[in-house]
């Protein structure tokens, strides 16, 4: 029986994670505000310096701005985004380790077929990948299952795939974390953009009803304005549905060839034991 006791290192760890998620979102609120108030509401993209008054033609910092306050809500988004993306590309990274996986795999079966334990061991320990933390966890189980005349060899094959399917339990939440918030992200984003706009179309014809005349400038203007929250929220959804896709197709390939790699130790295993 294998006992898996949280180290004082991976439980700073979680809580330095889970800072960085709640920190990072909060930061990117803060900046999507000042992006939305002191760049584009910077009153040298408008007429007559007027940020309540129409932009200047082509300025499309002004005409974003135009969209309300649901924008920097959006920004957020955006942002938010950018930030779990370049974090999952670097957690992915590491997790597939130094060089690549079938050379790594190859190179462990013919240590194993050769009775080279140590080596493996060794190897796994430069490989510094999700599949090689698997395989040394199985490695190291079996060094200690084969100084076990007690146990028999159906005993110790069963030991050797529950210690597998533990060190793979503990590489999961690895791989899969802070995909949630680009899933929900794909989600909302579009729907706060649909926010924005209905909020902009109910001031554009509550201003056209009190000037008591039809205006179809003012009318026009207001929702092409209030399109804007439609098109952004459109944008950050379609961005992070294309990276959801991205990150769950590269995560289901490495947790495939993790379960390759354990299924074919745990094979060469059964061989071997006695």
């Amino acid at each position: 029986m294998s006992s898996k006791v949280p180290k004082k290192g991976n439980v700073l760890k979680e809580i330095l994670q889970s800072t960085f998620a709640s920190g990072a979102i909060i930061i990117a609120l803060i900046v999507a505000f000042i992006i939305y108030f002191q760049i584009m509401g910077n009153p040298v993209n408008f007429e007559k310096g007027d940020p309540s008054g129409h932009p200047l033609p082509g300025n499309y910092l002004a005409i974003i701005y135009k969209g309300g306050y649901i924008v920097p809500i959006l920004i957020t988004c955006i942002l938010v985004l950018l930030t779990f993306t370049i974090e999952r590309f670097i957690s992915l990274a590491r997790a597939k380790g130094r060089g690549r996986l079938s050379s790594f795999v190859r190179k462990l079966q013919n240590m194993l077929s050769n009775d080279q334990i140590e080596d493996s061991i060794v190897a796994c320990d430069k490989q510094r990948g999700s599949l090689a933390n698997v395989m040394k966890a199985g490695l190291l189980r079996y060094r200690i299952l084969q100084n076990e005349p007690n146990l028999l060899k159906d005993q110790k094959i069963l030991a050797i795939q529950k210690e597998i399917e533990e060190a793979s339990a503990l590489e999961m939440p690895m791989l899969s974390k802070n995909l949630v918030i680009i899933s929900t992200i794909a989600s909302i984003a579009v729907l706060i953009g649909l926010i924005g706009t209905v909020l902009g179309m109910i001031r554009a014809f509550a201003a056209l009803a009190q000037a008591g005349a039809p205006d179809a400038l003012a009318l026009a203007t207001g929702i092409s304005e209030a399109l804007i929250n439609t098109a952004f929220g459109i944008t950050g959804s379609t961005l992070a549905i294309i990276l959801y896709n991205y990150f769950s197709s590269t995560i289901d390939s490495l947790v495939f060839k993790i379960d390759e790699a354990g299924m074919s130790l745990v094979q060469t295993f059964a061989a071997s034991l006695k």
